[in-house]
């Protein structure tokens, strides 16, 4: 294992077809009881709309001229109010599939049922309508996360609610005592890193270090990845609900041991702040992910601080994230995975965006748009990066779009329904377009791929596990060809 890596001249071309034990793209998402699909999402819906039918079941006329009327004025609101609140604060790419807001209405109206008819129902309706209540709510969570793919099980959601270890995590202060011992897996390191160069707030972070780094008597300068997740999150999401780590341990055993530094770092510094990794009101995570995670990660684990050995992966607003970052500083990183990103940082409109993400301050849009930036800057050297997009599914036939991966089909019937990308619309294709056109103007190396699928964390571990290869080779490590 060299000490440095080899600096690559040109970048390798993606792979077509990453093979894999289990040809299901969710293959890692089956362990445990599936939140995501099958018998128990379906049960709960059931329960739910069983006992909101139990408490509305009464036979008197003031009930049903007065009282339902009120609860379905409700429900009805509830569900505008929600879809007009998602589409003016710019949360989504894609539109919520209906069943969402037939869930959201569900639950305000089981909410109105539980107050209105108090007076005059039996003790079997009124727990009915008590218990209808949390179970629409619980509802509405399966179908949100089933929309999203947040939560693939209920182990994972368990996880994440009691902040259970991640897989092969152990602590910074054990680090010394696992050098130059054969390992078959990496290890995933909590870290504090300082915010004295952003003032930036933030949440742990995590480090996941590939079986390479402990050869030897000191840590190789292994290149790195910074792995930044979407809108709503945690650092921890890539693990949790990517469970992107049986696939890094698969690459790794058939690599020697060889694979990057990844970074799970924190661009919101809490869960519903979206930053869209820019310098604003709402914090300056740009700073933060340039001024105070490459020197820790150099420092701390003796990584390159070669820009050739770094690169960004991003998804949804991290795949936004990613080629912004690029191209806004390629002195910090060369290569970019923008999976299923925007054409620009978003937080509703253009005018919107300007007031919510930068205080007003219009040139700061310029600062931090990837076409402005990169008109600004002017040819780019060594830079390279990969589109991982969405495409709707063909009427006929299993593949999409040329230049697509040979990666199996995203289950359209069960996940993701619902989506721009799964119907129909190009948004984040049309903004890879621009961005790649743009981008090759001016001496950046990029490819579009297109996948079958919808808007959630299933695509982007697939879109990870395929590009992995890729990103490895592209940062300067071999990889084995037997793969």
């Amino acid at each position: 294992m060299p000490t440095t890596p080899p600096t690559p001249s040109v970048a390798p071309p993606p792979p077509p077809h990453l093979p894999s034990a289990n040809l299901n793209p969710y293959g890692g998402f089956h362990r445990g009881l599936s939140l995501l699909h099958g018998w128990l999402p379906l049960t709960i819906e059931l329960i739910a709309v069983a006992l909101l039918i139990v408490a509305v079941a009464r036979f008197t006329r003031r009930w049903w001229l007065v009282r339902v009327p009120i609860c379905l004025a409700s429900a009805a609101a509830a569900a505008v109010g929600g879809w007009l609140y998602l589409t003016d604060e710019g949360l989504a790419s894609d539109p919520a599939p209906l069943l969402l807001w037939v869930a959201v209405a569900a639950l305000a109206g089981a909410l109105a049922v539980a107050v209105l008819g108090w007076p005059g129902g039996r003790w079997w309706q009124r727990a009915a309508a008590i218990l209808a209540v949390p179970m629409a709510l619980l509802s509405t969570g399966v179908v949100l996360n089933q929309w999203v793919g947040y939560y693939p099980t209920v182990q994972s959601a368990w996880s994440a609610l009691t902040a259970g270890p991640l897989p092969h995590q152990t602590d910074l202060a054990d680090l010394p005592g696992l050098r130059g011992k054969p390992r078959t897996t990496g290890v995933v390191v909590p870290v504090h890193i300082p915010d004295t160069a952003s003032g930036f707030k933030h949440r742990t972070e995590y480090v996941y270090l590939p079986p390479a780094w402990f050869a030897g008597d000191k840590p190789p300068a292994l290149p790195v990845v910074t792995m930044i997740a979407g809108e709503f999150n945690t650092p921890a999401d890539w693990l949790r609900s990517g469970q992107i780590m049986p696939s890094i341990d698969k690459f790794t055993a058939a690599n020697d041991g060889r694979a990057p530094i990844l970074v799970f770092v924190d661009s919101s510094g809490s869960f519903n702040n979206d930053t869209e990794c820019v310098n604003g009101p709402r914090g300056d995570a740009a700073d933060h992910l340039t001024k105070d995670v490459p020197p820790y990660v150099e420092s701390t684990f003796g990584a390159s601080a070669d820009p050739a050995n770094w690169a960004v992966i991003g998804w949804s607003m991290g795949g936004t994230c990613a080629i912004d970052l690029t191209v806004t500083h390629p002195e910090l990183f060369h290569t970019f995975v923008d999976i299923a990103g925007d054409l620009s940082p978003a937080s509703g409109t253009k005018e919107q965006t300007i007031r919510r993400l930068y205080g007003g301050d219009a040139a700061a849009w310029d600062r931090f748009d990837p076409l402005t930036v990169m008109d600004h800057h002017g040819p780019y050297t060594g830079v390279a990066g990969l589109f991982d997009d969405l495409t709707p599914p063909p009427r006929q036939g299993n593949r999409g779009g040329a230049g697509q991966f040979a990666r199996p089909k995203v289950d359209e019937d069960q996940i993701g329904l619902g989506g721009q990308d799964a119907g129909g619309d190009t948004g984040e294709i049309g903004a890879a377009e621009k961005l790649c056109a743009k981008g090759r103007d001016l001496g950046i190396d990029c490819t579009i791929h297109t996948t079958q699928g919808g808007h959630t964390w299933q695509f982007a571990s697939a879109a990870f596990e395929s590009s992995f290869p890729w990103i490895t080779a592209r940062v300067g490590l071999p990889v084995l060809e037997s793969r």
